[in-house]
């Protein structure tokens, strides 16, 4: 199955929605981070003790729900480092908190992201804020 941008960003903004919440930080120090982590999004997906339910699978992309002690979360993982950053770049649109390693991506809320980071690494990015928007 040949996944297309606009394919891969309406799932990535499903995620996003679906996951995103307000998140507010404790206040506290921000614990020391481990060197990025790297591999399959199974094997991540194990060091962050979560069974991944596969949302999609193919040869660009592989996205999955999980849900661990922190929360809930979209992980995915990426065949190129344009395609990911590409993904990024559209479902930030939708915002929610990132937290990217090297040809992946977790997507859930602040505290949720801020917990895997303190497993896996990587840098956290945050996506447009709408709370400002009226109608």
């Amino acid at each position: 199955m040949r996944l297309t941008r606009p394919m891969l960003a309406v799932a990535g903004a499903t995620a996003v929605l679906a996951l995103a919440g307000c998140g507010s930080g404790d206040g506290s120090a921000e614990a020391k981070i481990p060197v990025t982590a790297t591999g399959s999004l199974e094997s991540l997906a194990a060091k962050v003790k979560c069974t991944p339910d596969m949302q999609i699978d193919s040869d660009e992309v592989r996205q999955a729900i999980c849900k661990n002690a922190a929360g809930k979360f979209v992980f995915a993982t990426f065949a190129t480092d344009r395609g990911q950053r590409e993904w990024i770049n559209d479902a930030k649109d939708y915002g929610g908190f990132y937290l990217v390693g090297r040809k992946w991506v977790a997507v859930g809320d602040d505290k949720v992201v801020k917990a895997l980071r303190t497993t896996l690494g990587g840098e956290e990015e945050i996506g447009t804020d709408h709370s400002k928007h009226t109608s």
